[in-house]
């Protein structure tokens, strides 16, 4: 296998991953990327607390792939979340259960980690050559023979001959840090289907109509045609600010429902953070086929629709209405100004309307927010069009891997454990095809 030389296109840890299999099987590994240092993906991901992966059951993991789970568990039983953290471990950095379930590095941090790596890529644990690496250059696609890869370097364009290619250039999230879609027209030209790349985990935009209501009814989601964006009043004061102890409600038109408490951050122009990207598939899927989805609002997730009934119809007195939800029912700041927002002023006045409103507000989002804002991306390579190993049928020799791979999942470390996966498999791969070709 030594005489055996395999280009991997792509610093991430997909791409890094597949190298550390071919350097272990004793092939010859170039790593291509067009950034000044690999990781810088997973190092950003990494800046608030590296989630690496999950501890929660087989089954309910393997739910969170959605559309494609057969597939990405498929991948999973090879390279699961308990192997990925025995791997971590052999690099000799500690990994600890957070109380969500999460799994992090005990510091918290990606660079030692992709440090201790890095270093065991360019030093196998079995001896023989590293991997070499070669930053700054950018992959352009095939050379006119169809075979040679060309690449964009500070000192021109260099053409690259290999016996086998891992491509793992990510999806269409972050392009300051490279990954920017720019291999969806390479591919499609050489015959490989890929779907559209699409925002995922991502913010959306609102649009607020106020109706003015009869008493009692409930909050209509087009009464009037809305504006997109909050208004400049609650944007100027509000944008920034997070709600916290809510849960939202989604029901798409295929009947799939999604109900979850936690917590969210209003933008500028919409809504983003944690609660949102849970169901952002579902909500930007609604928008693509019906051009909006309302998501349904629960200001008080913990009381009952009786009890907040009972509270707002509490007589007031002489206090404000503000007065009167914040003592009552602890609503007030961003929770009091979404109900005034949505609403209007007069419709808050009238008990029955208030209250529905506090337990199933609609917000009605208009758009997903653009795909270099998401933290990562849906679409890419079909697996229709690769075998099992995550090898191109159009392309033979050529290996697809991590993002760029027609998949999606929510935050909260099945990303980042699927890639280690694809990349795992799609080096594995190459190794088999290489000794084929022998």
């Amino acid at each position: 296998m030594q005489s055996k030389k395999v280009a991997v296109i792509g610093g991430g840890p997909a791409g890094l991953m597949a190298a550390e299999v071919l350097v272990e099987a004793g092939v010859v590994v170039d790593l291509y990327d067009a950034m000044p240092s690999v990781g810088r993906k997973f190092l950003l991901a990494g800046k608030g607390g590296l989630n690496l992966t999950h501890s929660e059951p087989e089954d309910r993991f393997g739910e969170r792939y959605g559309a494609r789970r057969r597939q990405i568990e498929s991948l999973l039983r090879a390279f699961g979340p308990a192997a990925l953290r025995d791997w971590v471990h052999e690099l000799g950095i500690e990994t600890f259960v957070g109380t969500s379930g999460r799994v992090f590095p005990k510091d918290m941090k990606a660079a030692p980690l992709l440090r201790a790596w890095l270093q065991r890529l360019r030093h196998p644990q079995r001896g023989g050559a590293g991997v070499q690496f070669h930053m700054r250059h950018r992959w352009l696609g095939w050379a006119e023979d169809g075979h040679a890869l060309r690449f964009e370097t500070p000192q021109g364009e260099l053409q690259v001959r290999a016996d086998a290619v891992v491509l793992a250039l990510g999806g269409g999230s972050w392009a300051r840090l490279g990954s920017n879609g720019a291999w969806v027209p390479l591919l499609a030209a050489r015959g490989v289907a890929v779907a559209p790349l699409l925002p995922a985990n991502c913010g959306f935009d609102v649009a607020v109509a106020r109706p003015v209501l009869p008493a009692g009814q409930a909050v209509p989601v087009q009464a009037v045609a809305p504006a997109t964006g909050w208004s400049a009043y609650f944007a100027g004061r509000h944008a920034g600010q997070p709600f916290k102890t809510v849960a939202v409600l989604f029901k798409d038109a295929q009947g799939r429902t999604f109900r979850r408490k936690g917590e969210f951050v209003a933008t500028a122009t919409g809504v983003e953070g944690s609660l949102i990207y849970a169901v952002s598939a579902l909500l930007r899927d609604e928008i693509i086929r019906t051009g909006h989805a309302t998501l349904y609002l629960d200001l008080l997730p913990d009381m009952t629709p009786e009890r907040v009934l009972a509270e707002v119809s509490h007589p007031r007195g002489s206090r404000s209405l503000a007065s009167h939800l914040k003592s009552r029912l602890g609503i007030e700041g961003i929770k009091a100004a979404v109900l005034y927002e949505v609403l209007g002023k007069d419709a808050l006045h009238d008990p029955a309307t208030l209250a529905k409103a506090l337990k199933d507000l609609p917000l009605q989002l208009v758009a997903a927010r653009p795909i270099d804002e998401a933290i990562s991306s849906a679409g890419g390579v079909l697996f229709e069009v690769l075998n099992e190993d995550l090898m191109c049928e159009a392309l033979p020799g050529v290996f697809c891997a991590g993002e760029m791979l027609d998949w999606e999942a929510p935050t909260g470390g099945y990303l980042l454990t699927a890639c280690f996966a694809s990349g795992r498999r799609a080096g594995e791969g190459a190794v088999r095809w290489l000794k084929r070709a022998a």
